[in-house]
């Protein structure tokens, strides 16, 4: 006969196997110095995830980002800058990979183009306002009728 610390045991054990897959790998580094350790977090959290698009490097898990966290790591061992790294990466992938491209011609409309937008629908919602205020006044008989039927009102609660 199974006892309740068994049946516990049992449901536990599929609840285990299906949690593993589920656990994220954690990478363990040395660096040669604490400055080359801040860099490289500094990088990896500004540098985005060309998978993921919406994620950088360090909070990705997708293999490519898991590969340019590892080039990341091996070029600021071997002795490079953060900017050597960063030329790198754009040399190989494009400005898309950085969080905050450069202001060029090919990425001026990502700078510009949120504020011409905010621009176009505030001249729309002020044109908009503009347009429902300017209530022309009623006609002298819709006027008149207004008054009669306020009259009519009147005697009929009197």
């Amino acid at each position: 006969m199974i006892t309740g610390i068994s049946l516990r045991l049992l449901w536990l054990i599929p609840a285990v196997l299906l949690a593993l897959p589920a656990q994220a790998a954690i990478e363990a580094l040395e660096f040669n110095s604490p400055q080359v350790e801040e860099d490289y977090y500094t990088l990896i959290d500004e540098l985005r995830c060309l998978v993921c698009q919406n994620q950088n490097l360090k909070d990705s898990n997708a293999d490519l980002a898991k590969d340019l966290r590892h080039q990341t790591y091996q070029m600021l061992q071997q002795g490079k800058s953060k900017q050597d790294v960063i030329d790198y990466m754009v040399a190989r992938y494009g400005d898309f990979v950085l969080y905050r491209p450069p202001l060029k011609n090919n990425t001026l409309l990502l700078w510009i183009g949120p504020f011409v937008l905010l621009l176009l629908v505030l001249f729309l919602v002020i044109r908009r306002i503009r347009r429902n205020r300017s209530v022309e006044p009623p006609e002298p008989e819709t006027l008149e009728q207004a008054r009669h039927l306020l009259n009519d009102d009147e005697q009929k609660t009197t």
